[in-house]
């Protein structure tokens, strides 16, 4: 009898070791985001001259993957050095994506614009960060080595 509650014991225990980490306890992964950074172009074309045109073309693109609109109102959009831009009175459309540049413009449903007449996204290494309207992190993309 005491051979069989051993060989039970040991079963039982193999069949809880087995169970993924989820089942016994630890957190599930984490999903991708349903709003994420989908693309970043950190060096505009051509010369970084600081001209408007130059500045609107580096960018950064969002992309919502749910089938319903996500309102941004309150989210960051920010890099390494927290230069900040705040989105506000935004909805992002399901499956759109809507591009950031960081000179002058007029925002659109597909384009915003920061308003900056400084270049934000450094081209050697640099982070952009997504925050929700309570500084939760959405996603993050980084580039290049960071500097020490």
């Amino acid at each position: 009898m005491t051979l069989a509650a051993v060989a039970l014991t040991t079963a039982a225990l193999g069949a809880v070791a087995a169970l993924p980490a989820s089942a016994a306890g630890h957190p599930a992964p984490q999903h991708r985001p349903d709003v994420r950074i989908s693309r970043v172009q950190y060096d505009s074309p051509g010369r970084d001259d600081r001209s408007n045109r130059s500045l609107n073309g580096e960018w950064v693109e969002l992309t919502n993957t749910t089938r319903g609109a996500v309102n941004l109102d309150g989210w960051t959009l920010s890099d390494r050095d927290r230069h900040t831009y705040t989105f506000h009175h935004y909805r992002l459309a399901a499956r759109a994506t809507v591009r950031i540049h960081t000179g002058i413009g007029r925002d659109t449903r597909t384009d915003l614009y920061q308003d900056r007449r400084a270049y934000v996204w450094n081209n050697d290494s640099d982070t952009a960060t997504l925050r929700n309207q309570r500084g939760g992190t959405i996603d993050t993309v980084s580039w290049g080595r960071r500097r020490g």
